[in-house]
């Protein structure tokens, strides 16, 4: 996951600063590595690229596990 995030990263850099799909990925990248906050940010910025993007169903479903997330649960 590392790898592909660096070379998502790059991506954004040089050659797709304004692609919605990259910023898609890396949140889906980030979501995989339980690292909410970035997947979130990178959805939000997809969905400003693109209202339509899939990246709106993802940040929703980040959403619903972060308001499932019960830490007394994890306290027993």
């Amino acid at each position: 996951m590392e790898q592909a995030v660096g070379q998502l990263q790059e991506l954004l850099q040089t050659a797709f600063p304004h692609k919605d799909e990259v910023y898609y990925l890396l949140g889906n990248a980030y979501r995989k590595q339980s690292n909410w906050q970035q997947a979130m940010n990178y959805y939000h910025r997809a969905i400003e690229l693109n209202p339509q993007s899939p990246a709106l169903h993802a940040r929703q479903m980040v959403v619903d596990i972060l308001n499932f997330y019960n830490k007394d649960m994890y306290n027993q």
